[in-house]
């Protein structure tokens, strides 16, 4: 097995420019299969906290960085959707999350939103034992009581210190929903309609947003809450007072 990435074949979801070099760094084995990044391009070539891949296992090694809780060392590590990156000495906090076009982006969020993180509930089979085990959309499995109402298209919330779930969202029509691949990905907006496909095809939703609204299938759309929302407006502040700094340092 190779040991190299070419930029050109990244996933489209991997926030790199293509066309500036031959190479890029090859995530490791981990959560969200291929479309997790590695943690050191987020650090090197998104954020901007180092300059190499040395700096970043320097960085790491101090067990400064955290990813859903835990402190990480690999530099390879894959990061993808619905993560939570933090910083604590430096007082910053990301949640990944789909931008337009599918790419992943860092959304800044409070301390008090980083101890938790979403996922999507992919399976849930019955495990020796009679619980039931949930398979979130990044690998996780999370065991619950076989008599939990959990389902399928369903979003949790795991606290990232205890591990246990602390809250549900059920997939239905009226819920909080945002498009992360397609055209529509990182649109939010709410489910109007659940269209059932008859057959193997999937099936459709209808969400309604600020716009004209969009169709899309299910599987393109993951139930949130509100607090997502929230994050776009404190991405927006953010933007707004990096564009005025740097408005300043020209004059």
């Amino acid at each position: 097995m190779t040991r190299h990435q070419k930029r050109l074949a990244v996933p489209n979801s991997w926030p790199v420019e293509r066309k500036t070099q031959t190479f890029t760094v090859k995530a490791g084995a981990g959560p969200h299969g291929e479309d997790g990044v590695p943690l050191v391009v987020l650090l090197r070539d998104v954020l901007g906290y180092v300059d190499s891949t040395k700096e970043a296992r320097y960085a790491l090694n101090t067990d400064s960085v955290l990813v859903n809780g835990d402190a990480i060392s690999d530099e390879q590590r894959p990061i993808g959707m619905f993560d939570i990156l933090a910083f604590p000495v430096r007082g910053e906090y990301f949640r990944v999350f789909p931008d337009e076009g599918g790419r992943l982006a860092l959304t800044p969020i409070d301390e008090e939103s980083a101890g938790s993180r979403l996922g999507k509930v992919v399976n849930k089979t019955v495990v020796p034992g009679g619980d039931a085990q949930l398979t979130l959309h990044d690998g996780t499995n999370v065991r619950v009581d076989v008599d939990a109402d959990y389902d399928t298209k369903d979003s949790i919330v795991i606290d990232n210190e205890s591990k246990e779930i602390v809250a549900h969202f059920e997939y239905e029509e009226g819920a909080l929903v945002t498009a992360v691949a397609g055209q529509h990905a990182g649109s939010i907006g709410t489910i109007e309609t659940i269209d059932v496909t008859l057959g193997s095809g999937s099936n459709t939703v209808v969400v309604g947003d600020d716009g004209d609204g969009y169709e899309t299938v299910e599987e393109y759309v993951v139930v949130i809450d509100e607090n997502f929302t929230d994050d776009e407006d404190a991405a927006e502040a953010a933007a707004e007072s990096d564009a005025d700094e740097a408005g300043e340092s020209d004059e």
